[in-house]
């Protein structure tokens, strides 16, 4: 009769660390899709600033910076890109306060999806900062660490521009 407990609660132990580790593998999946879907508005809004560069009257120093962030922004590896993130921000929240102002009034429809498009990117870093929240919470778990459920799965980043106000 111990016998078949005993092998009873192995196998409940057994189905508790596949069940968690199944849990912590749709997290981890999770945090990977958030990114995509984050990164991918990142670079329509880099597109969307070269295409407010090109069509408006900018002065040329505003206009370097934005086309320069827009550009490394596109084009660099994420590690690269915390700089550029931050500097085109900046910038488009300069031309967003100048167009309140009235003084690029002409190029309000590219200003209305800019707006839009910030929306949805400020949404998309709040669900992956808490989808990277939860597995790091999760990992931190004694039974997640002590039996290695993770695998070999690199615990997920938050860099640094997420955290600035977009």
């Amino acid at each position: 009769m111990t016998l078949v407990l005993v092998a009873f609660v192995v196998i409940l132990f057994g189905w508790y660390l596949s069940f968690s580790a199944s849990r912590l593998d749709r997290l981890h999946h999770r945090v990977e899709t958030s990114w995509e879907h984050l990164d991918a508005l990142l670079q329509r809004r880099a597109a969307l600033a070269l295409e407010i560069s090109h069509q408006t009257d900018l002065d040329p120093a505003t206009d370097l910076i934005l086309t320069q962030s827009a550009y490394v922004s596109r084009e660099e590896a994420i590690s690269n890109r915390n700089d550029a993130e931050r500097s085109l921000s900046q910038s488009l929240k300069f031309l967003r306060e100048s167009a309140d102002s009235g003084e690029l009034s002409i190029f309000l429809p590219l200003l209305s999806e800019l707006t839009t498009l910030t929306e949805k990117i400020t949404l998309a870093v709040a669900i992956h900062l808490e989808a990277v929240n939860s597995v790091a919470k999760l990992r931190s778990r004694p039974i997640y660490r002590l039996f290695h459920l993770a695998g070999k799965a690199k615990l997920p980043k938050i860099y640094s521009f997420e955290e600035d106000s977009l």
